[in-house]
């Protein structure tokens, strides 16, 4: 016991300079994205990979999200006699939480593992120290590229998400709770607003900015050897999973402070 309670400062000091040289990281891929040359085949290359692995578990798992809210919030809006509201608060709940957040975990699990992998595989092989040799960029070359399609694959699927979500939860209520087609419809102006959807893209384009920079820092800094990949690639899942949701939190505590709510 005393032991560990000893360690505990020097975990703490050890996480927090991983934190640092992550962030440190995070503004050197900002700056590189806005020099040349632009690595064009390898972003097609990578955006075509993460969507490919992404798009179908994506809609998969975006139905029952959209269900289990539709159905939670029809009960919920039953027993308050809010029924009307049902349609705007089940498009709210999806656009703005459920999407963004469930597109994230997609990309994280399924393409950031992937580009962990890859970029911790050419470290133990000591291709990246041999880039580092020749004067090349590893930052330029490697990185930017799989940050940048990470992306745009986030915010291309929220957008699908997002839809099938609407379509799930609008199925679900009118067929399961026996709601009323147009009345489910009619009250999404009621509550909805565009600063929603814009609010939800934005919320795309950060989580998968830090789905990317995770990926890729943990991918760069493997530890012994081959059982190492597999390890950052864990722990790169874990890391993005934690920043995820406290970002949300704060995203979303600062939209609603910052964009009043419509009809106030």
């Amino acid at each position: 016991m005393t032991t560990l309670l000893t360690q505990l400062p020097q975990r703490a000091a050890s996480g927090l300079r991983e934190f640092g040289r992550m962030c440190a990281m995070g503004l050197d891929i900002i700056l590189a994205m806005v020099r040349r040359p632009y690595q064009v085949r390898e972003f097609v290359q990578q955006f075509w990979f993460i969507a490919s692995v992404s798009i179908s578990p994506a809609i998969l798992v975006s139905i029952p999200f959209g269900a289990v809210i539709s159905l939670q919030l029809g009960s919920l809006t039953s027993q308050i006699g809010a029924q009307q509201f049902n349609g705007a608060a089940s498009v709210l709940a999806v656009v703005q939480q459920a999407s963004p957040i469930v597109t994230t975990l997609i990309i994280s699990g399924a393409g950031g593992s992937a580009i962990c992998a890859d970029l911790g595989a050419r470290t133990i092989r000591e291709e990246i120290d041999a880039m580092e040799v020749l004067g090349v960029s590893v930052i330029q070359r490697l990185v930017v590229p799989r940050v940048q399609a990470a992306v745009l694959a986030c915010v291309l699927l929220n957008g699908l998400v997002s839809v099938v979500g609407v379509l799930g939860g609008y199925f679900f209520n009118v067929i399961v709770q026996g709601g009323t087609p147009g009345a489910y419809l009619a009250s999404f102006n009621a509550l909805a607003q565009l600063s929603d959807l814009v609010a939800s893209s934005v919320k795309a384009v950060i989580f998968g900015f830090l789905a990317g920079v995770v990926a890729s820092y943990r991918g760069l800094n493997p530890r012994g050897g081959p059982k190492g990949v597999g390890d950052v690639v864990n722990q790169s899942v874990v890391i993005t999973f934690l920043l995820l949701f406290f970002v949300n939190t704060v995203l979303t505590a600062l939209y609603l402070q910052l964009v009043p709510a419509k009809g106030t």
